[in-house]
This record gives structure tokens, C-alpha cells and sequence, in this order.
């Protein structure tokens, strides 16, 4: 829910430094082997993404690790991986990525850990499914059209701790179980563990924003996620309770450009599932694990640069934006519905997109309005600290394949001149019906996500940068391995509706 954005500084190569935060990265594969040395590292771990957005790896030990790697990569079956390859043609190549090198905090051996890029040995060019490729392309094409040479993203990534979850569906009984001490529901639970009786101060449902301590019981563990995320070289600006009970959390990340910060989407996630796992917790990036209360957005704070230039920021603006800004929210907007498809990508996802728990359904513009899809921070009127907040996607996403998106609605808008409407700066939730009727709204399902994006694909096919076949292949997926299993499922609230007619 907040962002402290500030202007761009150094890159991710090289010297990262801002107060006491200092990483140097390696930038070349003799950095890398220098790096192994350096820090006795005994494992390197090759990171890649699958077309969902789950992280896959496996490790290799230091006689395999030369220079050749970086060129020549090294081979998987890519046939066991989601949306990648049938078995016919399933060998494929990763070749990693040395500025993205890490020692892994999460290892208990000394591991540098990189993100590798996926390769068509066949063709030997990269992988047009690889969820990496895409966000490169779109940031080439960016600077392929002359608008800008930079595209900055700033996600807000709300997730749940929990202390357990069960969960199961089999033919004939279906359940799941959320077990939380932080849960407004455990008031009347007895805490024996902790010496009898129950230790109170629960977040009320909708009131867990900025609690402190003993109501806020994961202060020491986010802290430990932050300060664990900077060793990773992830830069962390706040972290906080969010709005919901029972765990859910924000730790916000400083800004970076589109593949750099999808990287480090994927770092963070990685290193919170397994820090709540080292004490003993869960975390989840599921949007809306809980019934009746507020679910996990990833607002997207995203700026087009000219090298040193914020081409969003004009002084005698609407908020303080330029006509490239508005067109670029033009752009969000105009394709919003299809856009979701990859910003909301799960079932689950439609679970929070609904109103009333401060979800962006409307298809509007305004500044500081947290109810419209696409917000203009007012924090500071400094040019650098200009944005747009696009605060439709949620977690769940593929941040590789979400970021290139918007950024290819963005361009589409500044191509085309696309008029966002008035900003509306009133409570859009609070409007008359004879008002909010002509309001857009985001798809109510992902089934209607993925039908507009069958509709509405050209923008971002342009340059080549999403394919014919990766846009198909999502849709396939999605309905395969998604909606159709949830819809053959009866869920447990259709008994209580059904049972008894």
C-alpha cells in the first residue's frame, strides 16, 4: 500500500549504493569465477521460470561451472516443465545470466545462485516461451520506438504468513483450513502453548494496517526478510502490516528497470516462502486466501525515462503528469480487460477484484484515489518521484510476462493518443448508479479475462515481443489446467445453498 519511490540510481550491475546499502555484482562470466573464489562457494544453482511464474532450479557442483557455461549453457528436459515443451522435442538449454549471480542466503552451503535465460538448442535462439525473453523484448522494443530508453517498475507485493494451512479435494470431500494466532477468529482459542488462557490483541478483520507489536506478531520476521533480501542484492525501502488479520504483510521493494525488477519479483517471493518456513510459518502469495477481508494486490508503480529525464512529470499538468503519462494510463486502461489475463491470472484472482475491500475494479484515473485502477501518488511533487500506480494486478502473476504487458498497453496508449477520461477524484465506490454505470470495470472471471485477450492481443504482438504461440499457449493453459478443474469441483458453499432443495 506504500511506496517511497526515488529516483532512478544506479544499476543493478556494478555498485548498487544508497545509505548503508552497498551489493557489487559481477557483470561478466570471469566475474563470476572470481566470485566462486572469493566466497568459497561449493554449489551453483540455475534458476529459470516457468510459464506460470514458479521458480524451477537445479544445482551443479564447481568442476562444471567454465566459462563456456555463460555461451554455450547447459542442458534440461524441457518437457517436464509447465508450458514449455512436448516430450518429442523436449531438450533445452539454460544459460545463465551473470549479473544476476547471488550467494544464496537461503542455502546452509555456500551457494551462488544466477537466473538463467531458456534456449532453443535446435535454433540456438532464445526461447519464445521464456517468461524472461518476453519482458527483454519489451523493454527493446521500448527503446525500438523511440519514446524512451527506460521503463522503471516499482510492485507492491502483498503476501500472508501463516502458521498452517491444510487443504484437500478428493470425489467425495473438499476443505481448507487457515490456522493463524494473529486471526481475528482466535479470540476465543486457548493459547496454552503460551503458559494458558489466550494472549488477545488480534487484528480485527480490515484493521491490521500499521499495528505495532504485540498486536503486529511478524515485525522480527519481515525484518529478517528485508534485511535477508538485501544480502540477495534486493534493494528494501518499508515493510508493514497490511489492511487483513491473520498475517498478511508488504515489504517493498526500491524501484528498478522491468527485467531487473521481475528478477527480483522472483527472489522475493523466494527468499519470504522460505524465511516463514525457517520459523516454522507459510507464506503465501495467493490473492485472497481469506473469506470477508481485504486480499493481496501487487500495485505496479512503472515511469518511462529518456536517460536521466522522467517523461511523466510535466509542472503545469494535470497532477503534475504529461501527455505521454495520461496516454500511457490511456493505454492501461484501454486494454485493462485483457491485460488481466496476465496480471490476475488465477481463479482466485476474481475473489479480490470485487468492491468494497479496497480492490481497483473501475477502469478510472485519479490522483491519491485508492479506488480507481490507475492512481497518481501525491507524496512529493519532485519530477523524478512522477508515476503511475496501475493497481489491478495481484501476485499471483508471472511478473516477466505482467510488466511486459502493461508496458506494451502503455506504448500502445502514447502511440495512439489513447484519452483516459477525467480523472475522477471522488470515492468511486460511493458514486450515484446513474454515475457508476458508466464507469468500465475489470472481467468478473479470469474465463472473461482470457476471452478479451483473445479479442484484443494486437498490442502486444507488436515487435514480436509476446508470440502468436505464447499468447495461445497461456489461454490453452490456463483453461486446461485452471478453469475447467475448479469449475468441475462442487464447492462447500454450494451445499449449504443446494443441499437441502
Amino acid at each position: 500500500m506504500s511506496s517511497t519511490q526515488r529516483a532512478p540510481g544506479a544499476p543493478f550491475g556494478a555498485s548498487v549504493e544508497a545509505g548503508s546499502f552497498r551489493v557489487t555484482r559481477p557483470q561478466s562470466a570471469g566475474d563470476v569465477m572470481g566470485w566462486l573464489r572469493q566466497h568459497d562457494v561449493q554449489i551453483v544453482d540455475l534458476k529459470f521460470t516457468d510459464l506460470p511464474g514458479l521458480w524451477q532450479h537445479f544445482s551443479i557442483t564447481l568442476p562444471e561451472v567454465h566459462p563456456d557455461l555463460f555461451s554455450a549453457g547447459i542442458g534440461f528436459d524441457g518437457s517436464s516443465i509447465r508450458g514449455f515443451q512436448e516430450i518429442h522435442e523436449s531438450d533445452m538449454l539454460l544459460r545463465p545470466d551473470p549479473s544476476t549471480a547471488f550467494i544464496d542466503p537461503v542455502c546452509g552451503t555456500p551457494t551462488l545462485s544466477m537466473i538463467c535465460d531458456v534456449v532453443d538448442p535446435v535454433l540456438q535462439r532464445p526461447y519464445s516461451r521464456d517468461p524472461r525473453y518476453v519482458a527483454k523484448k519489451a523493454e527493446n522494443y521500448l527503446r525500438q520506438t523511440g519514446i524512451a530508453t527506460t521503463c522503471y517498475f516499482g510492485p507492491e507485493l502483498e503476501f500472508f504468513i501463516f502458521d498452517s494451512i491444510r487443504f484437500g479435494q478428493d470425489q467425495h470431500s473438499g476443505f481448507y483450513c487457515v490456522e493463524s494466532a494473529e486471526g481475528d477468529w482466535t479470540t476465543g482459542r486457548d493459547e496454552g502453548a503460551y503458559g494458558g488462557g489466550n494472549l488477545g490483541y488480534k487484528a480485527r478483520y480490515k484493521e491490521g494496517y500499521f499495528p505495532v507489536p504485540p498486536q503486529d506478531t511478524l515485525q522480527e520476521i519481515r525484518s529478517e526478510i528485508a534485511l535477508t533480501l538485501q544480502q540477495a542484492g534486493v534493494q528494501v525501502e518499508v515493510h508493514h502490516h497490511e489492511v487483513a488479520t491473520a498475517g498478511q504483510n508488504e515489504i517493498d521493494m526500491r524501484f528498478a528497470t522491468l527485467t531487473r525488477m521481475a528478477d527480483n519479483v522472483m527472489i522475493y517471493k523466494y527468499i519470504c516462502k522460505n524465511v516463514a518456513r525457517r520459523h516454522g510459518k507459510v507464506a503465501t502469495f495467493m490473492p485472497k486466501p481469506l473469506f470477508a477481508d481485504n486480499a493481496s494486490g501487487m500495485h505496479c508503480h512503472q515511469s518511462l525515462w529518456n536517460d536521466d529525464v522522467n517523461l511523466f512529470y510535466d509542472a503545469h499538468g494535470w497532477a503534475l503528469t504529461s501527455e505521454a503519462c495520461r496516454w500511457y494510463i490511456g493505454g492501461l486502461l484501454q486494454h485493462a480487460p485483457a491485460l488481466m489475463a496476465f496480471c490476475a491470472p488465477s481463479t482466485n484472482s476474481y475473489k479480490r477484484l470485487v468492491p468494497g475491500y479496497e480492490a481497483p475494479v473501475n477502469l478510472a484515473m485519479s490522483q491519491r484515489n485508492r479506488s480507481a485502477a490507475a492512481r497518481i501518488p501525491m507524496y512529493s511533487d519532485s519530477p523524478k518521484a512522477r508515476r503511475v500506480e496501475f493497481r489491478c494486478p495481484d501476485p499471483s502473476a508471472n511478473a516477466y510476462l505482467a510488466f511486459a504487458a502493461m508496458l506494451m498497453a502503455g506504448i500502445d496508449g502514447i502511440e495512439n493518443k489513447i484519452d483516459p477520461g477525467p480523472p475522477l477524484d471522488r470515492n468511486i465506490y460511493d458514486l450515484p448508479p446513474e454515475e457508476a454505470k458508466n464507469i468500465r470495470q475489470v472481467p468478473g472471471s479470469l474465463e472473461a479475462s482470457l476471452a478479451a485477450l483473445e479479442d484484443d492481443r494486437a498490442f502486444l504482438l507488436k515487435g514480436e515481443v509476446f508470440t502468436e504461440d505464447i499468447v495461445e499457449t497461456w489461454i490453452d493453459y490456463k483453461r486446461k489446467h485452471e478453469i475447467d478443474p475448479v469449475k468441475l469441483r462442487p464447492h462447500p458453499w454450494e451445499f449449504y445453498l443446494y443441499f437441502d432443495i
